[in-house]
């Protein structure tokens, strides 16, 4: 569910059960959790978060200010640049030789394209026939600000960066994905399916929110 808060479109991640009232909880990474009784409307829900709008906003902002930035790269044989989760050196990855810094990371960028495109062709086929579904193509690209993504037309997207990641987030973005092609928006249905495959997804969620800094070149 999306809410506006001042100039700011939130995401916020429902989970329903058992209690007697709405509660707020962020994390560090910036996660809204709404926890709320079984069959509280969404009006309801809207209307408890903006209740709490300055509290949500001024903790995002704190939130954002404590997160450490990035190390810049170092592109030479040592340099450590993330793959699967875990750091390697830039000359067990690519052949370094006499390249400069922006022949390097080219080159760099290329393994990222060719690995994830191997790894995911590898690992959706057991999750398509699980949930009975097949995408129409499945293509690996560059993206600021998506993951990975889902058409209308069953086309499936994937974010070159998501090589850095831990094999098991890498799964949690082609079952999202692929939980698109049976239900396209974010709906209670959206995330019950997903849930039933992937039961943790949220501990995924939550190493993009952040980690996904760090996955760059």
């Amino acid at each position: 569910m999306q809410i506006q808060l001042g100039e700011q479109t939130l995401q916020l991640h429902i989970q329903y059960g058992k209690r007697k009232k709405i509660s707020l909880q962020i994390d560090m990474v910036g996660l809204i959790i709404v926890k709320a009784p079984t069959g509280t409307s969404e009006e309801m829900i809207r209307s408890s978060v903006q209740r709490h709008q300055e509290w949500i906003l001024e903790s995002l902002q704190r939130n954002a200010a404590a997160r450490q930035l990035p190390a810049p790269k170092e592109y030479q044989e040592e340099g450590r640049f993330l793959y699967l989760g875990k750091e390697v050196l830039l000359h067990e990855l690519i052949e370094t030789g006499e390249r400069d810094e922006e022949k390097l990371k080219l080159e760099l960028k290329k393994f990222y394209f060719t690995s994830l495109k191997k790894i995911v062709a590898e690992r959706i086929t057991r999750y398509q026939t699980v949930l009975k579904v097949k995408p129409k193509s499945i293509e690996i690209v560059e993206s600021r600000t998506k993951w990975g993504s889902c058409s209308a037309d069953k086309k499936l997207t994937f974010n070159y960066r998501l090589a850095m990641a831990p094999p098991e987030v890498i799964d949690y973005v082609i079952i999202h994905e692929l939980c698109h092609l049976l239900h396209m928006n974010h709906d209670r249905s959206f995330w019950r399916r997903l849930g039933s495959v992937m039961p943790d997804y949220k501990e995924k969620e939550a190493f993009l929110a952040r980690q996904g800094q760090f996955m760059t070149l």
